[in-house]
């Protein structure tokens, strides 16, 4: 299926109904059981054509959905998910899943605000039982719903995991299978083989699923033996214990699979994961296999699209398209390069002036736009896949050797590496860098990818520098002053633009970075916003706002504050001393962020605190969405900033 591409999305639910059919009758999962091997077939094909369809209309992730799309229909045909259970780890391959299971009319508006989220979503249907955005968690939480099945006497509700081979290096699968050999409870474990994460895949246990895939025993063989195996006889012991080894060792040697054999885990497979009537088979026996099944299936990302199967890594999330090529849309650029790119160039920069800089990833080399940087230097980048937690402890190794490691990381990911950053890092006073991408809202990937929740612990911790660019050239200097200081130092950005201050028009010279130093960017005589990071922009379009209003102007100023650990307490004292209001902007959550670190400051110096009011994120999880929809919809657009600021002034008088 090479062209796909021929329409848009339809434009009413009768013309997309009957474009496709099948998908459009669907009210659930169920009919899917009753459908022939040639209706399954369809199925599949007006899954693609949606897919592509949307890709027509706005960025959302591609390739691995159309990888998936026959392993879907395979395992909604072999189990009722709406009581037994299934977990998608990594959930962003779930569109086949979301079509198939009643969602087909409400899917053209997926990853816009108020429509269906790109992630499971348990408020969206029964059949998704998680909201899984992290890579990892799908083996233990399935072990865990196996058990409590167990226990509560649901031992007939079978449990599913599907995890693709780029998130199974993880250290928390493999310490879910251990925990699943123990316990012998009955599940399966689908591992989806791709050869890749989000780019291609990194490491030892990549290595040994290549080795796997390449072995010649295949299906109806793999089964053979696996049944005339298992009728050997078996005596007492110790001939018994010896003969159950050479059984074991024979079907591992022949079959593949002995590191999970070892583990308590059968290993069936490697199978064509887009045959359909092949998983099917295939699912059917290890269902009734008792204890742990791994399923290893082999998938190709982008299957069925020609340029999306070519070039997995630019169509993860490729930008909307139209032409039948893959070729992008052609759209002017509007606005200023993202601090993402800013982010890459210091790096790149620091590492060609200094031979002990080394960058650490963890599988998002592309997303934090490394690859030039992996190309000039690849001696000196390290992609650890998908495992957070070593490559926290990887850059403390590192340290140790003199060498100035800089962790690449999102900050929704940099979470799961929350002990390591304490105990190999700060309580070590180790100088490692982090330079915390995606710091903010991210637009519709919604709730699991926010990178809101960074500063609450980051800056809880001893020996621990926070900063926070607001401009593009403070990328640059902020980097360099980090890889000279000689303690933990964290710089958190957005996937946002990064602003230049001489577009605004603004006469301003940055002043050099100084370990908890802010900077004044404009003097305002009725009060000042102080803003974090890259609040900064909508701090001056306040500013520019509130003083060209024909009514109700204010001369308001504004501090880039640059950061949050160690705050500046002199500007704390000099923005409260003048009587003027004072508002702390910041994306983050206001618990725990730049706003209670700004009041903590405040309170120590025994200030009057009663005109400072903190406008961040509330204490609530954050839908997906536009990021400039979201910050308006919390209170952080210039408009609603410059109301706060009129009801601030308002209440000065009054003290």
């Amino acid at each position: 299926m090479e062209r796909l591409l021929a329409d848009t999305m339809m434009n009413t639910p009768e013309k997309a109904a009957a474009k496709h059919p099948l998908l459009a009758s669907l009210a659930d999962a169920t009919p899917l059981r009753r459908m022939s091997r040639d209706e399954l077939a369809c199925l599949a094909a007006e899954t693609r054509d949606v897919l592509c369809n949307l890709l027509a209309t706005r960025t959302a992730h591609f390739a691995s959905n159309l990888g998936v799309v026959e392993l879907c229909i395979a395992l909604h045909c072999e189990f009722d998910f709406r009581t037994d259970r299934l977990i998608w780890d990594t959930g962003h391959q779930i569109y086949p899943h979301k079509l198939v299971t009643g969602r087909y009319h409400q899917f053209p508006a997926i990853r816009t605000q108020g429509g269906l989220m790109g992630y499971p979503n348990p408020h969206e249907s029964v059949y998704d039982l998680f909201m899984t955005g992290h890579a990892g968690a799908s083996v233990s939480t399935a072990v865990g719903l196996r058990s409590g099945d167990v226990l509560n006497g649901n031992e007939k509700r079978r449990t599913v995991a599907v995890i693709g081979d780029g998130a199974f290096p993880c250290g928390m699968v493999f310490e879910a299978m251990n925990n699943a050999g123990e316990l012998e409870e009955d599940m399966t474990i689908v591992l989806n083989d791709n050869k890749m994460s989000i780019c291609p895949r990194v490491g030892a246990v990549a290595t040994y699923l290549d080795r796997l895939r390449s072995n010649p025993y295949y299906t109806g063989l793999k089964t053979e033996v696996i049944r005339l195996l298992d009728r050997v006889p078996m005596f007492g012991d110790p001939t018994e214990r010896l003969l159950a080894q050479m059984k074991e060792g024979v079907k591992a040697g022949l079959l593949g699979g002995m590191l999970f054999e070892e583990l308590g885990i059968r290993y069936v497979g490697p199978i064509d994961g887009h045959d359909v009537a092949l998983m099917r088979k295939y699912l059917a026996m290890a269902r009734e296999m008792k204890g742990p099944v791994l399923l290893h299936v082999v998938t190709e990302k982008g299957h069925g699209y020609k340029p999306a199967a070519e070039d997995p890594v630019f169509f993860h999330t490729p930008p909307a398209f139209q032409e039948e090529t893959g070729k992008p849309i052609a759209t002017a650029s509007s606005g200023c390069p993202p601090f993402t790119l800013h982010a890459r160039n210091a790096i790149s920069r620091a590492m060609a002036e200094d031979e002990r800089v080394t960058i650490i990833t963890a599988a998002m080399c592309q997303g934090n736009k490394l690859e030039p940087v992996r190309e000039q230097f690849p001696d000196r980048f390290f992609d650890v896949g998908i495992c957070e937690s070593h490559a926290v402890a990887f850059a403390a190794g590192q340290c140790k050797t003199g060498l100035r490691p800089i962790v690449d990381i999102y900050s929704t990911f940099l979470q799961r590496s929350y002990d390591q950053i304490f105990q190999e890092v700060a309580l070590q006073d180790l100088p490692v860098v982090f330079m915390i991408d995606r710091a903010g809202l991210t637009g519709p990937d919604g709730p699991t990818h926010h990178g809101v929740y960074d500063l609450g612990y980051l800056r809880l911790f001893p020996n621990m520098v926070v900063m926070a660019p607001g401009y593009a050239a403070e990328v640059d200097m902020m980097l360099c002053k980090g890889l000279t200081h000689e303690h933990p130092v964290a710089i958190r950005y957005p996937k946002a633009s990064a602003i230049e201050l001489e577009s605004l028009g603004l006469n301003h010279s940055p002043a050099p970075i100084e370990i908890g130093k802010s900077e004044r960017i404009r003097e305002g005589r009725d009060g000042t916003i102080v803003a974090c990071g890259a609040m900064l922009d909508q701090a001056l379009a306040t500013a520019e706002l509130l003083s060209s209003a024909t009514e109700h102007s204010l001369n308001v100023g504004v501090v880039n504050a640059r950061f949050v650990k160690p705050i500046d307490h002199a500007m704390v004292r000099e923005t409260m001393s003048e009587g003027k209001f004072v508002i702390t902007l910041e994306e983050h959550t206001k618990v725990g962020g730049f706003g209670s670190a700004f009041l903590e400051s405040a309170v120590q110096q025994r200030l009057d605190t009663r005109l400072i009011h903190l406008l961040g994120l509330s204490d609530t999880f954050i839908d997906h969405g536009d990021r400039h929809e979201l910050l308006a919809q919390q209170g952080l657009g210039a408009e609603q900033i410059a109301q706060t600021c009129r009801e601030a002034s308002s209440l000065v008088n009054a003290f």
